[in-house]
């Protein structure tokens, strides 16, 4: 079995830096807590965004199981559009309505989740019989665990917490359990 943990990053001040936006004081707690849970999972690697709240997430992880923070383009957060929105909530309903409508500049739900299961696959095909963590965003995080199971979709998303833990566990490439691990204080 390949087991991938998938963590949602923990909580970050919106700001509109996406790569650079860090953790904020609640998010770096519960990002120990996060680390503490998967601390004695017998990690093999860690792979995370290239986003700073996303490699702070797992950072203690990386140091309590002395296994460097690989950086994976592709587990970036999906691109909701390259210029401002002025509403969030109607303008993400509206990508998750229609899984190939995109705003400018955007991805759409496809194109996004095309990028993440590559990378998802890749890592599967690569380090069969491993167990890695994988420190991602909600969008993207629930848009790959949606290719495997349509149970998984916008209002799954809107449920997750910051940060959150599934536990994806597979035979080769055949998607079979999930686990949540992460349980709100």
């Amino acid at each position: 079995m390949t087991v991938l943990y998938v963590v949602r990053h923990a909580h970050s001040h919106y700001n509109p830096d996406e790569l650079g936006r860090p953790l904020s004081a609640k998010g770096t707690k519960d990002a120990k807590t996060v680390c503490q849970m998967l601390k004695n999972e017998k990690i093999d690697r860690i792979f995370s965004s290239p986003y700073r709240r996303a490699v702070e997430t797992v950072e203690t992880l990386s140091a309590l199981v002395k296994k460097d923070i690989i950086i994976e383009d592709a587990l970036r957060e999906r691109t909701l559009s390259d210029v401002p929105l002025e509403n969030f909530a109607f303008a993400i309903e509206k990508v998750w309505e229609n899984s190939s409508f995109k705003w400018e500049g955007g991805e759409s739900n496809n194109e996004a989740q095309q990028r993440g299961v590559k990378a998802i696959f890749n890592l599967l095909h690569t380090y069969e019989g491993e167990k890695m963590v994988i420190s991602t965003h909600g969008n993207i995080m629930v848009l790959i665990m949606n290719y495997f199971n349509p149970l998984y979709h916008f209002k799954f998303w809107k449920q997750l917490d910051m940060p959150d833990i599934y536990k994806l566990s597979f035979d080769g490439v055949t998607h079979v359990d999930v686990e949540r691990m992460w349980r709100r204080a």
